[in-house]
């Protein structure tokens, strides 16, 4: 029997359901619900016009207001490449990805055709930023689809924004031009796996927003995933300041990643960077 769109959203949540039974599990429906990271690939190259493709997908994403504001940096120079992946030596695929970009928040475009229109341009504000990095975000996940519509797998590194100075002297990028995340991108070498989501039940609300119920749903959340893909108890953070815990699940290990400041220069960097945040 052919699977379905409800057999992929059984996959995501890991909960059973009857929505799009009747429709086959395929085309845009299929790429996004089946959606998988791919950290290992094989060592052929991306070719050019597959790679065009996409980012011609990439650039056909929604925009606010039009402003396009986003711009895409190919990393192609393979020493620029080893750099960025031995800033982030967790993370092999960086340096090892056929190709590596830099999708970034682009702000300065605009800054540049008021000038050359000779008009005012009072708008380096917070929702400004707010408007590049959205329309990077969108762009990035557009290019995601497409490039797994055309059987490539991609990895996002948000990771680049922990050396976001050093990625934004390394790319030359201009103020007004911010780093949001790298993509590794290459033809798959395995299979990877389905993240298992959490549930509508937490994050969809009707008419205001709900979270009484959030602390029996986490629970529950957290023993379907661990019984589809265990922590192993090597991999639980920061086991010196907490210890291990069993059953360890998603949210000990989230509230274990955010006990610890993280990118606190990027608040800095983005205003010295030619953004006002007012």
């Amino acid at each position: 029997m052919s699977r379905t769109i409800a057999d992929l959203i059984q996959d995501r949540f890991g909960l059973p359901t009857e929505t799009g039974r009747d429709r086959p599990a395929e085309g845009t429906l299929g790429l996004l619900l089946g959606h998988r990271t791919h950290r290992r690939y094989k060592p052929e190259p991306v070719p050019d016009d597959v790679l065009d493709i996409a980012l011609a997908a990439a650039l056909s994403a929604p925009s606010k207001s039009d402003l396009q504001q986003v711009g895409i940096v190919l990393v192609r120079d393979r020493d620029k490449q080893a750099t960025i992946g031995g800033w982030i030596p967790d993370m092999p695929w960086i340096a090892q990805a056929p190709v590596f970009m830099v999708f970034c928040g682009d702000h300065r475009r605009m800054r540049r055709v008021s000038e050359l229109r000779g008009r005012p341009f009072p708008n380096d504000t917070l929702d400004m930023f707010m408007n590049a990095a959205v329309d990077a975000g969108l762009a990035l996940q557009a290019f995601i689809t497409a490039a797994e519509a055309l059987g490539l797998g991609c990895c996002p590194i948000s990771v680049v924004r922990n050396h976001i100075e050093k990625i934004a002297d390394l790319l030359e990028l201009p103020p007004g031009v911010f780093p949001l995340a790298g993509l590794c991108v290459g033809y798959p070498s395995q299979t990877g796996f389905i993240s298992l989501r959490l549930p509508p039940a937490i994050t969809v609300h009707t008419d205001r927003y709900r979270d009484e119920e959030l602390p029996a749903h986490l629970e529950a959340y957290d023993r379907r995933r661990e019984a589809r893909h265990a922590t192993p108890k090597d991999n639980q953070r920061y086991i010196e300041r907490f210890g291990y815990t069993e059953p360890y699940g998603w949210s000990e290990d989230k509230a274990r990643q955010y006990s610890t400041p993280e990118r606190h220069n990027f608040g800095p960097f983005i205003r010295r960077h030619g953004f006002g945040l007012a």
